[in-house]
């Protein structure tokens, strides 16, 4: 009995440290778990889930980081086109 319910609790704690976090370390989170869990995948049908949680785990994270700098380039670029649209009609 102790197990069920300490594991939910322990679920909960970490879900909560997750609340406040900017877009970047959003992405970066997500790439990573996503990561680690295709990896742990990957890794279990290879024979070591914990080596590839570990890679995947790390490459998404790297992916998420990437990915989120292209969204804020993204988002700089249309910041950008807008002023200068918007500055050149007066």
């Amino acid at each position: 009995m102790r197990k069920t319910f300490l594991l939910p609790v322990v679920l909960g704690l970490g879900l909560v440290g997750c609340g406040d976090l900017n877009p970047t370390q959003q992405r970066t989170l997500t790439g990573g778990a996503a990561g680690a869990a295709g990896g742990a995948l990957v890794g279990a049908i290879a024979g070591d889930a914990g080596l590839g949680a570990l890679i995947g785990g790390g490459l998404g994270a790297g992916g998420g980081y990437l990915f989120d700098q292209s969204q804020q380039a993204q988002q700089r670029a249309y910041q950008q086109g807008y002023y200068q649209g918007r500055s050149s009609r007066r």
